[in-house]
């Protein structure tokens, strides 16, 4: 058997108490001796009524679900569901589908309800930051040092002159650690949970990021402003001389000239603004709230009432204008949902839900490290000054289990066989990787048991899980029997449109031609002649073309009624020529011919190949029915709601 961070023997396995214990869902039908549940039928019934203009009785349903069964069951019998890319494709659905059910829901609301509630209220802050990593760094003594900031400061010390000394925020040499109201969502969790968490006056305790250790004053607090909707004027003044930036000084304070004087926002904003961003749309901007603008660009439009333009003011930018076009209060919960989901999958909060359904699937499932087995492995690691090639070879035969989930084992043969590139580091370090991957391991053997555990005992997983999966086999066994089958048919296809030729006409006639097309005047004549003399299938023509002309001449066929087409309106009703246009601007039809109705399926290729795919299905299901037939349980039909 292939080893693996489990074998499917092993979760099937584990499952298989919850499987015995099976599901009280009645039995509806039997299809090629499978049996449909009355709760499969009714899900999918209550959800296809829900997609109709006119709703269907449950007998009306009855039929086409039968035949939607029927056809499933021709796809297992071609072993469809056995091949290697539908196994691949449907783990993935199963996998995908799972997912939301492999969270902690209780603490994954209580995060996005936490990051909601910071949205109701503005908090201004003031940070020093220390590394917390890198060549050199000591960790440990790092965040003390900043404890000691800390405290030095809570006993009267200058935060703004230790920050200027200390914090490796380059920013803070200019504006001693202050970052005014910081927006809710754009910084790492840890820091903004302190500032919102840390009274106003206050000073949090040290926290890590990503970006290092900190240290957070709330400086003030405020209910949330909201959302502004503005339009701005930008000169840019960054790396320009004194001389230079009062000129742009100049140029804003005529467009405010302008501007008061009734000129149109818009206009002057794509004419004069030096915002690269907003300037095409008119200095349009997109809503924005505390702490995403600098400081003075935000007063400025929060200020202002819906309409009203400012004077022209000034930032670390420039010179601006803002214009207010509307103001909105935080979004519903509601609507803001989505984003905060989306928000705390970018750090460790998007981990937290999972870490904790994985706890309590551990639980569920009695699984666990052999802690005194993996200590022993972790100190040969160790004493080995790493995981080597030697003790690979020594681990990927070993019996030794180093984790469990209830009666099965998880071997040390089996983790490091998925290994694969070497450990680095430290041999601690190392040890510490092998680990984690043992960890890894027992964590993918509970998600795993917990998924087929979902498909048994969770109807709404189930029931979606048997849509995706039957939904796959329908389309690749209708393609193979239907649709793909129809357009590759020719001799079919030809068949089915001399036997229904009367269903096939045309309101006017149409010209039906090859065109054949040429880059020069002496190319075509050469082309024309060439034809003339020999007498080649069309099927062949492009092929034969491309080989005696190479890419001069290329060949296009057509049918057209009169009026559709400019060049077969030329060719073939006795139009003016278009004018020449292009590379391919000479050309003439090869056995061109006006037609009053098609002569073949390929004039109506279109319709015919659907007319013909109707027919192949309806042929189809009327095998099904006599190689399937439907076993149906009418007390438990009767049950059906």
């Amino acid at each position: 058997m292939k080893k693996g961070l489990l074998s499917l023997a092993l979760v099937l396995a584990s499952v298989a108490v919850v499987q015995a214990k099976g599901s009280k869902d009645p039995e509806l039908m039997t299809i090629n001796g499978k049996a449909v549940t009355l709760g499969e039928f009714e899900y999918l019934y209550h959800k296809n009524n829900s997609q109709q203009l006119a709703p269907q009785t449950i007998d009306e349903y009855l039929d086409m679900f039968v035949t939607y069964k029927q056809k499933v069951a021709d796809a297992e019998s071609e072993g469809i569901d056995n091949t290697e890319a539908f196994k691949n494709e449907f783990d993935g659905y199963r996998r995908e589908l799972a997912e939301p059910y492999l969270r902690n829901k209780e603490m994954e609301d209580s995060i996005i309800r936490a990051v909601y509630s910071h949205m109701q209220e503005d908090v201004d802050v003031s940070h020093i930051m220390l590394a917390s990593k890198g060549p050199g760094i000591d960790a440990e003594a790092q965040k003390h040092t900043l404890d000691s900031i800390r405290t030095a400061i809570l006993n009267g010390a200058d935060f703004a002159a230790l920050a200027r000394q200390y914090s490796i925020d380059r920013a803070a040499r200019k504006n001693g650690g202050r970052m005014g109201f910081i927006p809710v969502g754009r910084l790492p969790y840890t820091f903004e949970d302190a500032a919102y968490n840390t009274k106003a006056g206050e000073i949090s305790p040290v926290v890590e990021t990503p970006f290092g250790f900190h240290i957070v004053k709330v400086n003030a607090r405020r209910p949330a402003r909201g959302q502004v909707l503005a339009q701005h004027i930008l000169k840019l003044t960054q790396g320009l001389s004194e001389e230079d930036a009062a000129k742009k000084k100049a140029e804003i304070d005529s467009i405010g000239a302008l501007l008061a004087a009734g000129a149109d926002f818009e206009e002057i904003a794509k004419k004069e603004s030096e915002a690269p961003g907003s300037q095409r749309n008119g200095g349009r901007l997109n809503w924005f709230g505390a702490g995403q603008m600098v400081p003075e660009f935000e007063e400025a439009a929060f200020s202002l009432q819906n309409g009203e333009v400012s004077a022209p003011f000034k930032t670390s930018y420039g010179y601006h204008i803002v214009k207010r076009l509307d103001w909105k209060p935080v979004d519903s919960f509601e609507t803001m949902e989505p984003m905060i989901k989306n928000v705390i999958q970018r750090d460790e909060r998007g981990q937290m839900p999972r870490k904790r359904k994985i706890a309590e699937l551990r639980r569920k499932f009695k699984a666990g490290v052999n802690a005194a087995n993996l200590a022993l492995v972790k100190n040969e690691i160790v004493k080995n000054g790493g995981l080597d090639s030697a003790l690979i070879e020594k681990y990927i035969v070993s019996e030794m289990e180093v984790a469990s989930m209830g009666k099965q084992k998880i071997l040390l043969s089996e983790v490091v066989s998925e290994i694969g590139a070497p450990l680095a580091g430290t041999p601690e370090r190392q040890a510490a990787q092998f680990e984690e991957r043992v960890n890894l391991s027992l964590d993918n053997a509970v998600t795993e048991a917990e998924r087929q555990d979902l498909a048994v005992n969770n109807a709404d997983y189930r029931n979606l899980l048997n849509e995706y999966r039957d939904g796959m086999l329908l389309f690749e066994v209708s393609d193979r029997k239907v649709w793909t089958k129809a357009k590759q048919d020719k001799e079919g296809l030809e068949n089915y449109f001399r036997t229904h030729r009367d269903k096939y006409k045309w309101e006017k006639p149409k010209f039906k031609s090859y065109v054949v097309f040429a880059t020069s005047d002496s190319i075509m004549q050469l082309a024309k002649g060439y034809l003339e003399s020999t007498d080649i299938p069309g099927d062949s023509l492009a092929t034969d073309l491309r080989k005696k002309f190479g890419k001069d001449v290329k060949i296009e066929k057509v049918i057209a009624a009169q009026g559709e087409n400019n060049i077969t309106d030329y060719l073939g009703f006795g139009a003016e020529k278009p004018e020449a246009k292009g590379k391919w601007a000479w050309y003439f039809p090869y056995r061109g011919k006006i037609l009053n109705a098609p002569e073949e399926a390929a004039d109506v290729r279109g319709a015919v190949t659907g007319d013909y795919q109707g027919e192949l299905e309806e042929a189809w299901v009327a095998g099904l029915k006599q190689k399937f037939p439907a076993k149906i349980n009418k007390k438990t039909l009767k049950k059906a709601k």
